[in-house]
């Protein structure tokens, strides 16, 4: 196993905390092991964080805010933009990492930097554009004055499934806004976010405006800083449930929230639609990074006369997949992040083979070492089936069959969660239509990807509250002030 600060392949990467622009060790010198998905193996020790390294990254924050929120915007601008290209200079790099810590096969992990890398390219370029307003009053009296300011300290605490990403498209709109930041990753994948504090640093981020908090103790530890009357925002992602319970923390300090939550994508096909064009949009939705998305396809309806055809093209394009170690060239699908995900999937799988699916292709785990799961496609499933009604976070694709669109808008609606949907046809009105009519944050219409850094991402109902990407995800981290002037 490696020591405290070096890992395989030769490469140094900082395993301590990263508080007040340093590498320090946690209060108690606690550490806890990150595991290979692909192995099961232990391959780094990573301070485990707890209150008392919370309220110092609190403290080094507050030291670093009303600095950095006075620096220019065209100054943050330009550390952001460094950043993007440190990112894209260091990219194989970083994939290795998130590989390693994650599974992700190569290529994804290659396509996660090159997206996470965009967040702070968008927001180099929005950190100028977070202008006021100057109106007169509609009667005349007075001018009205809006402006714009950073909405002070961020807790930002990020999921184990895109260990980059979720971290720049939270550091990239805060920075850009003027605010200083606490990122706590998830306890599977912090070294990913630990080299994203390096590279910060060798931007320029000043000493204290990022903080890197790896914790096992979790609850504790955000807990702590919820209740610290300095931190006035919290950004989130992660499941509806753990959601849930940081907004009552959130309340006790009436902390300004944003939660980007639990998904359940409907993908919709209608008879009419190109299904060489729909399989490959579900490869996409559905196998991007082996499922682990909170916008990955989850549930597959598609019309009666094509579900047949439809569900055949998409086992055969699910079969043909390389499953094998995420550092191997031609793996396409690598190991889930842990053994629970792995149990869950199994289970789900099981359940709707009980339930009368029919497995089309997989729908078990190869017989090697670490978390993995073969691709599985599911026909024949009954629309009340309990693997429909939770994400499956795993590259297993349930079809269902409907018959006409009021009952294709009505099973896609069926949720408590309101993210992503996906929706193909060849009738442009009939898409534009359908879209309107789901309950989700976001639809992509003949397309298998929606996210997009320059475009508002965020759900409705149980997936969450506010927007992150695009100009709207610098403006959750900024609160207006209403001046009366008169001149």
């Amino acid at each position: 196993m490696a020591d405290n600060n070096t890992l395989t392949a030769g490469r140094d990467l900082l395993t301590d905390l990263y508080l007040g622009g340093k590498a320090v060790p946690a209060a108690g010198g606690a550490r806890f092991p990150v595991v290979d998905p692909s192995t099961g193996e232990v391959i780094a020790s990573v301070a485990d964080g707890g209150v008392e390294d919370a309220i110092a990254a609190v403290d080094a924050a507050e030291r670093a805010a009303a600095s950095w929120a006075a620096t220019p915007p065209r100054q943050r601008a330009e550390i952001l933009r460094t950043a993007f290209e440190l990112m894209v200079e260091r990219a194989a790099d970083l994939a290795w990492l998130i590989s390693l810590e994650n599974g992700k096969s190569r290529a994804d992990a290659l396509g996660e930097v090159a997206y996470a890398a965009e967040f702070f390219r968008w927001y180099s370029e929005e950190a100028v554009r977070g202008a006021g307003t100057v109106t007169t009053a509609p009667g005349g009296t007075n001018r009205i004055l809006v402006q714009r300011k950073p909405v002070g300290i961020c807790v930002l605490v990020t999921p184990w499934n895109f260990p980059a990403a979720m971290a720049t498209r939270k550091i990239g709109p805060a920075l850009a806004a003027g605010c200083t930041v606490i990122l706590k990753p998830a306890s599977d994948t912090p070294l990913t976010a630990l080299a994203i504090a390096q590279i910060l640093e060798a931007a320029g981020v000043p000493d204290g405006v990022v903080s890197v908090l790896p914790s096992r103790r979790s609850g504790a530890v955000v807990s702590a800083m919820l209740h610290d009357p300095r931190v006035r925002k919290l950004s989130f992602t992660g499941s509806t449930e753990v959601g849930r319970a940081l907004l009552r923390e959130a309340a006790d300090q009436v902390i300004n929230t944003s939660m980007e939550l639990g998904g359940n994508a409907p993908f919709i096909v209608f008879a009419d639609a190109d299904l060489d064009a729909a399989v490959d949009g579900a490869m996409v939705a559905k196998m991007r990074n082996a499922g682990e998305a909170c916008t990955a396809a989850n549930r597959f309806y598609v019309e009666s006369p094509v579900a047949a055809e439809f569900g055949r093209r998409l086992a055969e394009r699910m079969a043909a997949l390389v499953v094998g170690p995420p550092e191997a060239e031609d793996t396409e699908v690598g190991p889930l992040v842990n053994r629970e995900a792995a149990d869950k999937v199994d289970e789900l799988v099981r359940g709707a083979v009980a339930e009368g699916a029919t497995v089309l292709t997989g729908g078990g785990r190869p017989d090697r070492a670490g978390f993995y799961y073969t691709p599985t496609v599911l026909a024949d499933v009954h629309p009340g089936a309990a693997i429909l009604n939770e994400e499956i976070f795993g590259p297993v694709a349930p079809i269902v069959a409907f018959d006409d669109e009021a009952e294709a808008i009505r099973l896609a609606n069926a949720t408590e969660y309101g993210l992503a949907a996906y929706v193909y046809t060849g009738d442009l009105a009939r898409g534009l239509r359908v879209s309107e009519q789901i309950e989700s944050g976001m639809v992509a219409l003949n397309r298998g990807l929606v996210s997009d850094p320059a475009a508002p991402f965020g759900g409705v109902k149980q997936s969450g509250l506010g927007r992150e990407g695009g100009h709207e995800g610098l403006l959750d981290y900024m609160e207006e002030q209403y001046v009366a002037v008169q001149w």
